[in-house]
Formats: structure tokens, sequence, C-alpha cells
């Protein structure tokens, strides 16, 4: 993959420190699938400057790129993706707690912001908690779980267009839907999120955690990488049921596989391709489809070359 050079990783090196540029990186390390070709390039970002001057170049360069959280919601094609991942992670996942308001950084995981409310005494988020993804990514997807979703805490979202601006958007310009936002439209990434928690004691927040806890281990296959839920929930129906009446439980291509234990997730058994999931994917879509005239859409993103 030529589309970073030497000239242009030089160039690179400048704006970002160099142990933060992985070359040639194997994105099967940076998706919960743990499957996937490499990237032309990984970059750590660790503040909006680093993230205003690359996009700029790139944009100025056209030079492809994605930005990232945990991956937890993507799919990278086997013969990887010719371009820059833009990893909003750890390095941007600062967390600030004034009386009820909670500001994160994109790069900020559910978990630790879950961990964060309860050592603060505030409840909400307790949904969230088990969702293994970045709050960036969360609200560009208006991530939910059980009786919560981002929409109902959020106040507002600090974003930078393709042209390097800061902008704040507050719940109502956000557009929030189910699994959509504003950002799913428009081409702005997340920088930090501000939310509005609830004052709470500790037990009634860990308890509540625990038992959703509990509910995710009996319901969904905790044990196989996997994107979460593969497929938005279509309206008036569920997506598990419709694929389980379509006697596609345990359905399989490779080392991927339709879920026996959920339905709704597909799975890598240990040794999938990316194609492998790509394909249950396909097959999924078309059985449900022919079989019951709904369209099931995925909510993983698919990237990169198959």
């Amino acid at each position: 993959m030529e589309t970073i050079n030497s000239g242009i990783f030089e160039y690179l090196s400048t704006i970002v420190p160099k142990e933060n540029i992985l070359k040639d990186e194997p994105m099967s390390e940076h998706t919960t699938f743990r499957v996937g070709g490499n990237a032309s390039a990984l970059i750590k970002i660790s503040s909006p400057e680093e993230l205003h001057k690359l996009i700029t170049f790139f944009k100025r360069e056209d030079i492809p790129y994605f930005v990232k959280g945990n991956g937890s919601n993507l799919l990278v094609g086997d013969k990887g993706f010719d371009g820059v991942i833009l990893e909003m992670g750890p390095l941007m996942g600062e967390i600030s707690v004034e009386g009820n308001i909670l500001k994160a950084g994109a790069g900020a995981l559910m978990s630790t912001i879950a961990k964060t409310a309860l050592s603060h005494e505030l409840g909400g988020f307790e949904f969230a908690a088990g969702i293994p993804g970045t709050i960036g990514g969360g609200v560009v997807m208006n991530a939910g779980a059980y009786d919560g979703e981002l929409k109902d805490i959020v106040t507002s979202v600090e974003v930078m267009t393709s042209d390097g601006e800061i902008l704040t958007v507050d719940n109502a310009g956000m557009q929030f839907g189910y699994r959509t936002s504003v950002i799913k439209k428009r081409p702005l990434t997340v920088i930090s999120v501000t939310m509005k928690l609830d004052p709470s004691d500790k037990d009634t927040i860990l308890g509540k955690m625990n038992e959703l806890s509990e509910k995710r281990r009996e319901k969904q296959p905790l044990e196989y990488p996997s994107a979460g839920s593969t497929f938005k929930r279509p309206e008036g129906y569920f997506a598990g049921k419709l694929i389980m009446d379509a006697g596609l439980r345990g359905f399989s291509i490779g080392g991927a596989a339709v879920s026996e234990k959920h339905c709704g997730f597909v799975i890598n058994k240990g040794n999938a391709t990316a194609a492998d999931i790509y394909e249950v994917i396909t097959e999924v879509r078309d059985r449900v489809k022919e079989k019951f005239g709904v369209t099931l859409e995925p909510e993983v993103i698919f990237l990169g070359s198959f």
C-alpha cells in the first residue's frame, strides 16, 4: 500500500509523535471482530490540534482516511484499507465531572465512563456500561441498550468539520434517531461529549449495572469476537427473531456464524476471515428478505477491500 510513502510519513511525524504512527498496521488488532487486513497507516490521535492538521492535510492531498474509536462496529476487508485510520482512543479519552455534568473525550470507553459516573454517584449511564465502544463512536450512532439511549443524556457534542473548524452541537442539533445522528449524514468528527446525569447512590447504580451485565451474559455470545448486534431493528420486528425464523440459527460460512445463543449476532468462531463474516451477513439479509420481505440494515460499517 503506497498511500503513505516515506515523504508523507516524515511529514506526518512533524504533526504526531512517530510512536503514534503505525505503518502497514493489521486492523485485526483494532476491531472487536478480530479480523481485517492492513491499513496503510494507523495514527493514534492525542489532541484536536493534531486532528485538525491531519484532516486538512489529507483533504488537500486527497488521501483517504477513516476515523474510528474502539472498532466495535467495524468490519475491515481482508485486503485492507488503502488509506489512513485515525484512532480516537485513550489519548483522547479524558473525563471530567462537575456536579452532575460529565464531559468525556471522544476516545473514552463507555465502560470507563460508567465507572467514573459510579464513583461520582451519578446515575443514568448504567445502560451503556457494557457497550464495547467509545463515547465518540457511540454518539455517532446514538448507541443504546436495554432501557436507554445516549440521546436521553447527551446535552452537547463538540465536533470538528472536514475543514478543521470546531463546533458545539446541542442535543436537538444532533438529530438523534434510532442508531443514527446528524454525524451519519455530515462529515463531522466527534471531539468530546457532555452529558447530564442524575445524582444517585452507589448501591443503586451498581445494582443496575450488575443486573444489565447479567442479562448480557445470559443472552449475548460474549465469549466470541463480534461487533455486537449485527443488524438494526427493523420497524415492527426484531432482527434476531426474523433470522431465527428464517432457519438461520448457527448458519455458518468458514469461521463466521450466526450465533446460536442470539441470532442477531454474527460471530467470529476463532478462524474467520472478513470475507466469511461479510458473506454470512449478506446471506442472512438475502434469506430474510426472500422469506419475510423485510430488508435488514447492518449496524456494522464495511471498510476497505474484501
